[in-house]
């Protein structure tokens, strides 16, 4: 029976990748393990995507809520976190 699976799964935060970062990352989303902070985030995305996220002009989401200073993320169990490249023509 497979009814226990979801509480066995270990803490899970999804990363969404938005625009170009989604063509950097080769993915649309990748769920990693939870909690999942500022360090971590740079961590699991690779050097790449870590670097676009270093400029300020890349903005992050947790849970619907753009943060206002990234580097305070703090996701748990369940959230998504979703990296907004910068807006085209700004």
């Amino acid at each position: 029976s497979h009814v226990g699976y979801r509480r066995l799964k270990a803490m899970a935060v999804t990363i969404l990748f938005l625009g170009p970062l989604r063509e950097m990352a080769g993915e649309e989303s990748r769920e990693v393990e939870a909690p999942l902070d500022w360090a971590g985030l740079l961590r699991v995305v690779g050097p790449e995507i870590a670097e676009q996220l270093r400029n300020e002009r890349v903005n992050i989401a947790c849970a619907g809520q753009v943060l206002g200073d990234k580097t305070a993320l703090d996701a748990g169990d369940r959230d998504e976190v979703a990296l907004l490249p910068p807006v085209s023509g700004g």
